[in-house]
């Protein structure tokens, strides 16, 4: 079972149909985790946290109606819902039934938004920092965009450059390195033709809404090619989107993707996929646990976001996949996934594996440390500048719970199968650390204690009430 230390946390559950969200209680310090006997249930996915940010930005840019079904609820997407109703824009958010969040979003499109008379706050969200500045870089107005704790220690040159290059003005602080983020926009931008400096569908997206607002086409070129949830729902929404893939067998190959300038983007209604992030979770333990089966519902399989489905394939897991809406390459392929109790076996993961599941690396940490010989994970730096180091903070906690982990630079190797113990973890107020080590207790000899535990609910409102649920 799981029991909670000084404060209750919110789950998510019951939410009241309200526009605006009610206030949440005081944070959990801790949560305590002891291992379950079985784990069996079918479970039903908080919206797609990517999908639910791009379709909230989207609705603001488009003239009109936009409905927003089975949202995210978490708190980085409420963030994104806060900007745009400070741009001017309706963003109500609907709870009908208790548990799915739909958004009813009333633009008066990309050029009659109004300047915020404040600092655009992002949270937790580096998300909704990145993409809304790419957003406002081509919209005539200054605005300064800001977050927690967290989001001030996150990286923005990366998005800066390219966006300057283009003709807006950006600065921030320690040398234009660390938010907040000062974006004066300009219109028309000039387009652009750019290779990313790090693989980031983040930066790779930021662009591409710049380049909506160019003069010309903008091309947006990467060595390893991320997740194109922006460039379908584009597509869906009336722009069109190239894609292109780069290099011969004799040099190095890549994907480069273009908009063009001027095309206005239209309002539709759209329902967002299960989050595939938050789907890993429950793959992870049921494969690692030794009497598991459940099902999981809905899950949006993008072929450039499901890598976590297809490395744990690799590694032995016993995941069936039922097909519930194909890929048509501008809307989001779905599937049922029944995942069951498996023997893994040790793989390596590159670089590229590392950027097509950089989500997802923390919960396949702890899936190595189950699997039989050494896992090698190459390349991992880039999490280092997630909400937390997340190399640090997966390999003290795993470490603690008895794993053999070893960090060499930005690479891991983990070194199974291990006998876990209960101990206590540091999520360092990170949501994917928090629920990787709530998994690793439900086979973790004892009880598990995860601190900062309510830090799930930036991407997962629902998860500690869920784990209660398929424990059962």
């Amino acid at each position: 079972m799981t029991a909670w230390r000084n404060e209750p946390r919110a789950t998510g559950d019951g939410t009241r149909a309200t526009a605006e969200p009610a206030p949440a209680p005081a944070p959990a310090t801790e949560a305590v985790i002891r291992p379950a006997a079985r784990l069996r249930g079918d479970i039903r996915l908080p919206g797609d946290k990517s999908i639910s940010h791009r379709a909230l930005l989207l609705a603001a840019l488009a003239e009109g109606e936009s409905r927003i079904e089975a949202a995210g609820d978490g708190a980085d997407v409420r963030s994104t819902a806060g900007i745009v109703r400070r741009l001017g824009v309706r963003a109500e958010r609907v709870c009908e039934d208790g548990r799915t969040v739909d958004y009813l979003v009333v633009s008066p499109g990309a050029d009659s938004l109004d300047e915020p008379d404040g600092v655009l706050d992002c949270g937790n969200s580096g998300t909704s920092l990145r993409l809304t500045a790419g957003m406002l870089a081509g919209l005539p107005m200054y605005a300064v965009l800001d977050g927690d704790t967290s989001l001030r220690r996150r990286p923005v040159a990366r998005i800066i450059e390219p966006l300057r290059s283009m003709g807006a003005v950006l600065s921030a602080r320690r040398n234009d390195s660390l938010p907040p983020l000062t974006v004066v926009g300009r219109t028309p931008l000039r387009a652009i033709d750019v290779a990313t400096s790090v693989p980031s569908a983040q930066v790779k997206s930021a662009i591409l809404l710049a380049g909506l607002r160019a003069d010309g086409r903008t091309t947006v070129r990467e060595t390893v090619a991320t997740r194109d949830h922006t460039e379908r729902m584009l597509r869906a929404r009336g722009v069109p989107v190239t894609r292109a893939v780069a290099g011969t067998s004799g040099s190095p190959g890549g994907v480069s993707w273009s908009v063009e300038g001027g095309v206005p983007v239209r309002a539709i209604d759209e329902r967002v996929p299960g989050d595939v992030s938050a789907a890993a979770f429950w793959l992870v333990a049921a494969t690692i646990h030794p009497d598991a089966e459940l099902t999981i519902h809905d899950v949006g399989v993008n072929p450039t976001r499901r890598a976590v489905i297809d490395i744990l394939r690799r590694m032995g897991a016993r995941i069936e996949e039922r097909t519930t809406r194909p890929d048509d390459g501008i809307g989001e392929p779905l599937a049922d996934l029944v995942v069951t109790s498996s023997r893994l076996e040790a793989i390596e993961l590159g670089p590229a594996d590392v950027a097509a599941a950089i989500d997802e690396i923390p919960v396949l940490c702890l899936a190595a440390t189950q699997a039989h010989g050494t896992t090698l994970i190459r390349g991992a730096g880039e999490l280092r500048h997630k909400e937390s180091d997340r190399i640090a903070g997966i390999t003290a906690g795993l470490e603690a719970l008895g794993a053999r982990v070893e960090v060499e630079g930005d690479d891991l190797r983990i070194t199974g199968p291990r006998i876990l113990s209960g101990a206590i973890t540091e999520s360092h107020d990170d949501h994917r650390l928090a629920m990787t080590f709530a998994v690793a207790g439900l086979i973790a000899r004892g009880e598990t204690i995860v601190r900062q535990p309510d830090s799930a609910s930036i991407s997962y409102p629902g998860f500690f009430s869920e784990l209660e649920r398929v424990r059962a």
